[in-house]
């Protein structure tokens, strides 16, 4: 099966004009250029997105550098993961990082491990964080709810003469509170 060769070109604006991109891409024989005019710090881009789901193995995605792909530097690796994990190769102009080559997959494997080293660390911050607060008496999780008040929430609710919003108000419990309540038809005694 014969690789497919995808650009991607993106400017942060409506404004900017992405005629550069689009001239470097068309050196590389791309089959297909998808485009965007948005900021990239959008977790949500449509052309990426789309890009992403057609991308097949074996296929090849080229951008002008890797500011034009990624959100940020974690955004980045996680992109570029998700090409290695389907066997996409990626290309970046600028910065000369092609993962079809023994340097690009030496740079792949320095990303995936900073990668994991940056999950690591959130996970030390994440329990420290949790040492430190119960040191100091705080538990976390969802605060107590006091049975009198979701009792009367729900009765409130089953009377129908008052709105979720109104219910909240009066009871202090949250929405998401009742709701869980409602759906379990439970109520605690």
């Amino acid at each position: 099966m014969e690789s497919y060769v995808y650009g991607y070109a993106r400017v942060s604006t409506r404004q900017q004009d992405l005629a550069r991109q689009l001239d470097l891409l068309k050196k590389y024989n791309c089959n297909e250029v998808l485009t965007e005019k948005m900021t990239g710090t959008k977790a949500d881009r449509p052309q990426l997105n789309r890009l992403k789901d057609k991308l097949r193995p074996g296929d090849v995605v080229v951008v002008e550098s890797f500011s034009r792909l990624g959100r940020s530097t974690k955004d980045l690796i996680e992109l570029v993961s998700y090409f290695e994990e389907k066997h996409v190769k990626l290309n970046s102009i600028k910065e000369s990082f092609d993962t079809s080559t023994p340097q690009g997959r030496l740079m792949m494997t320095v990303f995936q491990a900073f990668s994991q080293f940056e999950r690591d660390l959130i996970v030390k911050r994440t329990k420290e964080g949790l040492k430190s607060a119960r040191a100091r008496g705080r538990k976390g999780g969802r605060p107590k709810v006091n049975s009198r008040d979701i009792n009367r929430a729900v009765n409130l609710y089953r009377s129908e003469q008052y709105s979720v919003k109104e219910i909240v108000e009066m009871t202090g419990i949250s929405r998401a509170t009742l709701y869980r309540y409602l759906n379990q038809e439970l109520v605690i005694s």
